[in-house]
C-alpha cells in the first residue's frame, strides 16, 4: 500500500512538471536604450595619403664639362645661397679665358690700325689724292675691325663665364641630398644623375589627392574654390611611423584639372618645418577635418542598412518605426551625420535594432523599473486608505 502511494506521488509530480513546462508565458513589451534627437557640433577627420616634397627641390647639374676637383659639402649639410658646393678642373677654362682676353687686345690693335687709315684716306681724299673706292675701302676695314673686336670680347665674356661654371654654387637656401659624383669623376650637362639636389626644407608642401566628388562636396559647402582655400580648416600631418605631425598646415593650392586616368584631383597644404624633422621625399597623410554646426548625430549602432539605405527605428506611439535617413559619406566610423530624416525631438531606438520588427512595442530601458519601483508603494497607500476608512 506504500509502494502504490508513492508511485502515485510521483506520477502526480510529473504531471505537475510537463503541465508546468507547457504552460504558455505572457511576454511583454522589450527594453530598449532609446534615445532624443538633438543638434550638436561635430569635427570628423579624414584621411588622404600624401607625399612631402621641399619648398623647393632643385637639381644641380653642371654647366661644363670636366672633372670634379673638389667637393666641398657633405651629404645632409645645411647650405646658404650662393655657397659653393662643387669645383670642377679650372685649368683648360683659364687658359681659354686667357686666350680670349688675349684676342681683344689683338682686336683691339686691329681696331686702333683701322681707324689710323680711314683718317689718313679720309685727309687725302680731302685733298683729291685719294679716289672715293680708297676712302671706302679704309672705312670698311674700320667697321672690320670693329666688328672683329666685339667677337672677342664676346668670346672673352663667354670664356669667363665657362670659368665662373667650374664653381657650382647653391642656388638657394637648402639642404644638400646625395652625391653620386665624387673627386676626380669625370661631368658634364648631360650626366645622367645630378651633381646633387639641394631642398629648401624651410617649409614642406605636402601633396594629397581626393576625388572629383570630394571636390564637389567641398566646393558646394564653401561656395567656391576661391572660398574654399580661404575658408577650410587647418589639417594635420600623419607621420609615416604613426605619430602626428606638431605643425599644422594650410591647403594653398587646389588643381584645376581632374586627372582623367584615376578621377581625382591634386591639392597641396603647406607645413612649417623649423626643426627639420620633416625631409623631402617622405610619406604621410594629410588629416583634413570636416566641420559639421548644429547637425544631427546618429551612433552607428542605432542604424541598419537595406539595399545599401540607412534607417533608423523611431518610437512612435509606444511602437518601433523604421525610417530612412540620409547621411553624409564622411563619418568618424561611430557615427553618422544625418541630412534629412530626423528632426530635434525625435526619439529613436539607440541599441539592438537588429532584432526589431516594424509595429515592436518599445520600453525605454530604465522606464519599467521606474515603475515596478514606484507600484509597492502605491499598493501600500492603498492598503493604509483602506485600513483607515475600516477603522
Amino acid at each position: 500500500m506504500k509502494q502504490t502511494f508513492v508511485k502515485a506521488a510521483v506520477l502526480a509530480c510529473c504531471m505537475a512538471a510537463v503541465g508546468c513546462k507547457q504552460a504558455p508565458m505572457t511576454m511583454g513589451p522589450g527594453e530598449y536604450a532609446v534615445m532624443t534627437i538633438a543638434t550638436t557640433d561635430r569635427e570628423i577627420p579624414s584621411n588622404y595619403s600624401a607625399t612631402i616634397r621641399g619648398r623647393q627641390d632643385i637639381a644641380i647639374y653642371p654647366q661644363v664639362s670636366g672633372t670634379i676637383s673638389q667637393l666641398c659639402v657633405n651629404e645632409g649639410q645645411k647650405v646658404a645661397k650662393g655657397q659653393t658646393l662643387f669645383i670642377i678642373d679650372q685649368v683648360p677654362y683659364k687658359a681659354a679665358l686667357q686666350t680670349a682676353e688675349a684676342n681683344v687686345e689683338a682686336a683691339k690693335a686691329g681696331v686702333a690700325t683701322a681707324q689710323l687709315t680711314y683718317d689718313s684716306k679720309k685727309e687725302l681724299f680731302a685733298r683729291n689724292v685719294v679716289s672715293q673706292f680708297d676712302l671706302s675701302t679704309a672705312n670698311n676695314n674700320l667697321l672690320t675691325a670693329k666688328a672683329q673686336l666685339a667677337q672677342a670680347e664676346a668670346q672673352r665674356v663667354n670664356a669667363a663665364n665657362n670659368l665662373s661654371y667650374t664653381v657650382v654654387k647653391a642656388p638657394t637656401d637648402g639642404v644638400v641630398g646625395t652625391l653620386p659624383y665624387r673627386v676626380g669623376a669625370l661631368v658634364s650637362a648631360s650626366i645622367p644623375q645630378p651633381l646633387t639636389t639641394v631642398s629648401d626644407n624651410s617649409e614642406m608642401y605636402v601633396y594629397f589627392s581626393m576625388t572629383e566628388n570630394q571636390l564637389l562636396a567641398l566646393t558646394r559647402q564653401y561656395g567656391s574654390i576661391a572660398e574654399t582655400l580661404k575658408s577650410m580648416p587647418g589639417v594635420q600631418l600623419q607621420l609615416s611611423d604613426g605619430s602626428t605631425y606638431d605643425q599644422t598646415g594650410r591647403v594653398e593650392s587646389i588643381s584645376g584639372v581632374i586627372d582623367t586616368s584615376t578621377g581625382s584631383v591634386s591639392l597641396r597644404a603647406a607645413f612649417p618645418n623649423p626643426n627639420g624633422l620633416l625631409h623631402s621625399g617622405g610619406a604621410g597623410n594629410i588629416i583634413l577635418p570636416s566641420i559639421y554646426k548644429d547637425c544631427i548625430a546618429v551612433p552607428q549602432a542605432a542604424t541598419f542598412e537595406l539595399q545599401n539605405k540607412v534607417y533608423v527605428y523611431k518610437v512612435v506611439d509606444g511602437k518601433a518605426s523604421s525610417a530612412m535617413i540620409d547621411v553624409e559619406k564622411i563619418s568618424n566610423g561611430r557615427e553618422y551625420i544625418a541630412r534629412a530624416g530626423l528632426v530635434p525631438g525625435d526619439v529613436i531606438v539607440a541599441e539592438g535594432v537588429g532584432l526589431l520588427r516594424e509595429g515592436t512595442p518599445i520600453v525605454p530601458k530604465g522606464q519599467a523599473a521606474a515603475a515596478a519601483a514606484a507600484a509597492p508603494a502605491t499598493d501600500e497607500s492603498a492598503a493604509q486608505t483602506q485600513t483607515e476608512k475600516e477603522e
